[in-house]
């Protein structure tokens, strides 16, 4: 048998059956491993270091999956997955058919329900909750939920609507930085335990049960023995937040004390009413460098192990050059000021709130808020520069429509990760900001191909009057000279231009791909002709028409779903023009169908979605009826 108490662990019933003497050990071992894998694979770091002991806690006591754990976000499921069954696969996490780094319900029974975006889990709880109980079903409900998830207006939807419903829902609060914390300390682990007991419940309901019934004032002194419990619990353990809401309140407990948290869960389980387990926790414990900068090894590429350094590389980022583009233009335009939703390392705006820390608003995990706060800052004059993943712009777009777009606001939002994302899986992908957005009133969306198309972009962007919607995929940023030209509104420029007759019409960051594809189509003797659309709507019918009228084929290529996409913008601009299907050009549009296998680089994406080079220009080749690959 192997040394490692980890390679004995198959399911939560092996980790039952460790001496409790032993899970310290367990959980260095544990660290060891997702510090290694992540060092290669890149990863969510800190902030799965940070709830190792939480973890193992959790499954000591909970009899998963009868007992049901939702996880926010999921980013800090690693030791969960090691302790459920896929210990000997980890080594694969956040690769080409690996393990996911969330939740998934196809790899493991114990992954009830799916996470990538935050502040969902206990609406999701609450909801399988209900559901049980209308089903029979057997068990009981956890969601763990960090303090930066807490900030979600949707937390705060599902934590009112739980305190109506009265239902036994048990939430572990795991707070890492939460500044109206008490301090962890002996005192409060002690009452921690003793409220948490079977035996303090049942003398409390006595007690409360006896004053009600005194004659003429027995309700009356109840609600002041209620009032005044709240006052000095407010005063001295600031709980009156979860308590007014209906909820039984533990805590703050030492996150990383395993034999505490067991005792306090154990008498929590049996427990049944709402109930909420304040833990305090270090994101990145155990790795030095994590524990220093949390934020910066919260997610990050693979990198040295040794030194916290990561991979070397030699060209600049889209985000790279939004980032320094937007410090130079707000040098000498005072009105510019930048909005992000606890993105502002991802998304490039760190530096600029090095710079302009007046300038600089993070509101927090509330893409909703920034969207409408944003268009309030646009309302008295100001140039709010949003910046949001895409795949969380999608939390935002009622806001887009209702706050920005109708009234007309000059708003600019930028959509970085757009496209395919590596790593991260479905639910990071962003593929749908197109076609979530496009038909939006007033809305400019523009998709630069290239570092000197972004640049532009911006520029064309600060010079306009309404909402702006800027897209770029987490990429490198080519130079392509062709592309370092004025924008022409609703048009785009040529790439590459021989007279032939068949063009390829490439959207945003597939331009290189595009140029790709036209040199292994020459090898298979066809010549294509390459036009960068950037400008996805308005579009100019007129100018589109004119196009595609010296052409015999015309595939549309961009990295986004197809249905909603640029493509049907591209056919119903051409339609608009008159040019009617079947009297001009043949078009396809080529583009991501739906699901897919969202693990791997984003070379490997590409590729699986057949959007790379060699996709394109395959795809191309059968649509013209070519011979395959050579």
């Amino acid at each position: 048998m192997s040394g490692r108490l980890l390679d004995r662990i198959e399911s939560p019933e092996d980790l039952k059956a460790l001496p409790e003497t032993e899970l310290p050990a367990l959980a260095e071992e544990i660290r060891s491993t997702i510090i290694r894998v992540v060092g290669r694979n890149g990863g969510h770091l800190a902030s799965n270091l940070g709830v190792v002991e939480l973890t193992i806690a959790i499954h000591r006591v909970f009899d998963s999956p009868v007992d049901r754990i939702i996880w926010d976000v999921g980013h800090q499921c690693y030791t969960h997955k090691l302790l459920t069954g896929r210990a000997a696969d980890f080594h694969t996490l956040r690769t080409r058919d690996g393990i996911s780094g969330f939740p998934k319900r196809s790899e493991s029974e114990h992954d009830v329900f799916e996470t990538g975006h935050s502040s969902t889990s206990l609406s999701a709880a609450l909801g399988m909750l209900v559901g049980a109980e209308r089903t029979g079903r057997d068990g009981r409900v956890v969601a763990v939920i960090g303090d930066g998830s807490l900030t979600g207006g949707m937390a705060f939807e599902a934590l009112n609507h739980a305190g109506h419903l009265k239902r036994d829902l048990i939430i572990i609060v795991n707070d890492n930085q939460m500044s109206i914390s008490p301090n962890v300390g002996a005192l409060s682990s002690y009452l921690s335990r003793i409220t948490a007991t079977n035996l303090y419940q049942t003398i409390r309901r006595r007690i409360d049960t006896g004053v009600e019934k005194i004659p003429v004032f027995g309700r009356r002194l109840l609600d002041l023995i209620v009032r005044v419990k709240k006052g000095i619990k407010a005063f001295f353990f600031r709980e009156s937040l979860f308590s007014d809401l209906g909820f039984e309140y533990v805590g703050p407990l030492d996150g990383h004390n395993i034999a505490l948290l067991i005792k306090v869960l154990s008498n929590v389980r049996m427990l049944r009413k709402p109930i909420v387990v304040h833990v305090s926790t270090q994101k990145g414990r155990g790795y030095q460098l994590a524990e220093l900068d949390p934020t910066l090894y919260h997610g990050l590429a693979p990198f040295s192990i040794l030194d916290g350094k990561l991979e070397e590389k030699s060209s600049v980022s889209y985000t790279e050059v939004f980032s320094r583009r937007l410090i130079e233009t707000a040098e000498h335009d005072e009105s510019i000021a930048a909005i992000t939703a606890a993105m502002a390392r991802g998304t490039g705006l760190a530096p600029f709130r090095h710079r302009f820390p007046d300038r600089f608003y993070d509101v927090g995990i509330c893409e909703q808020h920034a969207m409408t706060f944003s268009a309030g800052l646009a309302a008295t004059g100001l140039t709010p520069v949003v910046a949001l993943y895409s795949t969380f712009l999608q939390r935002a777009v009622d806001q887009l429509i209702h706050d920005v777009a109708l009234p007309d606001y000059h708003v600019v939002c930028v959509a970085d990760r757009a496209g395919v994302v590596p790593g991260d899986g479905e639910t990071h992908q962003g593929i749908y900001d197109i076609a979530l957005t496009r038909s939006l009133p007033g809305l400019t969306i523009l998709a630069p191909g290239s570092r000197e198309d972004l640049v532009r972009m911006l520029d064309t962007a600060f010079g306009m009057s309404g909402p702006v919607l800027i897209r770029f995929p987490k990429a490198e940023a080519p130079a392509i000279p062709e592309l370092d030209v004025p924008l022409e509104p609703g048009r785009g420029v040529f790439l590459k231009r021989s007279l032939e007759d068949v063009l390829l019409i490439a959207v945003g960051g597939l331009c290189i791909e595009a140029l790709e594809s036209a040199a292994l189509l020459r090898e298979r003797g066809v010549g294509v002709d390459i036009y960068a659309l950037r400008y996805v709507t308005p579009l100019d019918p007129m100018h589109l028409a004119e196009l595609a009228s010296g052409y015999r084929r015309i595939f549309i290529i961009e990295e986004g779903v197809v249905c909603g996409g640029a493509g049907e913008g591209v056919l119903a601009a051409l339609n608009s023009a008159g040019v009617r299907t079947g009297a001009g050009p043949s078009i396809d549009t080529i583009g991501i169908g739906g699901l897919f296998n969202a693990r791997g680089t984003r070379r490997e994406l590409l590729a699986g979605c057949r959007i790379d080079g060699a996709g394109i220009a395959d795809r191309v080749a059968e649509g013209l009826g070519v011979e395959g690959r050579r």
